[in-house]
């Protein structure tokens, strides 16, 4: 008897035992204000969107080394905090397409805190009904077309707007500086080509300088020849491309094949080596805009692009500068938040920063999420690129 009360016993301690090892208790269902919370993240992480490939890689390898180069500058510093910056490098390819794909794997990505990148307005674009109803920041080192930012208010952009550098163009740079009598203008038919066209134009309009010719062309168009044959026809004195440096440096080529004598200006590049690169020569006297110059005088930046130049192996523009700053940039709200760290902290302290002076200058985000710059005019001569105008020409 004692002997089969002591099986039952442990029997009973054993249906007791299994009972105890069953499903555990659904959890709590994530809370949406969560988005993205690190609580004791080992790292805080952005995604970089850039054309690694394609026809802007200059542009896309730009940004690539000069993130890295904030990050690990941050990170040898002792991180924010003692929290360790990562970096995820997407190619986009300089397509649309291609982007917003990306952007819809980096929304379901709950450790990636935002977003640095994408290089061109028609990028950042697609992306932005995308990252906004996901709670990510989209921080664009150089999208400039004035409706980008203030698509929602995710987004943001730190290059300044085209309908700030085109009017300077068209005012200051064509009709002041150069004194055009006959602008031929051809563009890049995408977001921002067309937005800086409109601008261009219609301040030239304004100004009376008059425009006797307005082409377009399609991304990846090699064989400017009959358009720039149709352009020709209207005896322009200066010809205005709003374009990349590796198409400005096509043109070039193509024009001095023609044997043409005309004027070469350009909106869009920057201080690009790769237009000097590509066209030698031909793009000797070429003139043209950017908000961002490095010389010598400036120790500072000077030691930066020398450092970028042995990474990259080549020259910086702007471009790779404005993309190192949005580091820092992030770096900073992040250490401004009082409490979780979370997406819309970010989107939050970004907004609300304030005094942030970075290698390009001071940033300071209006209520649609970007800036105002001012600008340089710059000319390639002897195969270099040399300032011409000081930020305060305008109130010269």
């Amino acid at each position: 008897m004692k002997k089969t009360f002591t099986v039952l016993t442990a029997i009973l301690l054993v249906l007791v035992l299994l009972a105890g090892c069953g499903s555990p208790a659904p959890e709590e269902p994530a809370d949406p204000a969560d988005n993205g919370a690190t609580g004791d993240a080992e790292t805080y992480k952005f995604a970089v969107l850039a054309p690694i490939t394609g026809n802007y890689a200059e542009y896309g390898k730009g940004f690539e080394v000069a993130t890295q180069m904030a990050a690990d500058e941050i990170n040898d510093a002792g991180g924010i905090d003692g929290v360790m910056i990562e970096l995820e490098v997407f190619d986009s390819q300089g397509e649309p397409t291609e982007s917003a794909d990306i952007s819809r794997r980096v929304v379901e990505d709950d450790e990636i805190l935002a977003v640095i990148g994408d290089f061109s307005s028609s990028n950042a674009m697609a992306n932005a009904p995308i990252l906004g109803d996901g709670g990510l920041v989209q921080l664009s080192p150089t999208a400039s077309h004035p409706d980008y930012a203030g698509m929602n208010e995710y987004m943001f952009s730190i290059m300044g707007r085209q309908d700030s550098e085109a009017p300077f163009f068209s005012t200051h740079l064509l009709q002041r500086f150069k004194q055009a009598e006959a602008v031929g203008v051809i563009y890049i038919n995408n977001d921002w080509g067309e937005s800086a066209h409109a601008n261009l134009t219609r301040q030239a309009e304004i100004d009376g300088l008059n425009i006797v010719a307005e082409e377009n062309y399609v991304e990846g168009e090699r064989d400017f020849n009959s358009l720039l044959t149709k352009v020709r026809s209207t005896n322009p004195d200066t010809l205005a491309l709003i374009m990349h440096a590796n198409d400005v440096a096509l043109v070039a080529n193509q024009i001095a094949q023609m044997d043409w004598d005309v004027d070469i200006t350009a909106l869009g590049p920057g201080t690009s080596m790769q237009i000097i690169e590509l066209a030698g020569e031909n793009v000797e006297g070429l003139l043209l805009s950017t908000p961002f110059h490095i010389t010598e005088e400036n120790e500072e930046a000077w030691a930066w692009a020398e450092e970028f130049r042995s990474r990259a192996n080549f020259e910086p523009t702007v471009h790779p500068a404005v993309a190192y700053d949005t580091v820092y940039l992030l770096k900073a709200a992040i250490e401004n938040i009082d409490g979780e760290v979370t997406r819309d902290a970010i989107r939050q302290e970004l907004q609300d920063l304030e005094g942030f002076v970075g290698l390009t200058g001071p940033i300071t985000f209006n209520e649609a999420g970007d800036i105002t710059r001012l600008y340089l005019i710059m000319r390639i001569e002897d195969g270099r690129f040399v300032q011409e105008t000081d930020f305060d020409y305008i109130d010269q």
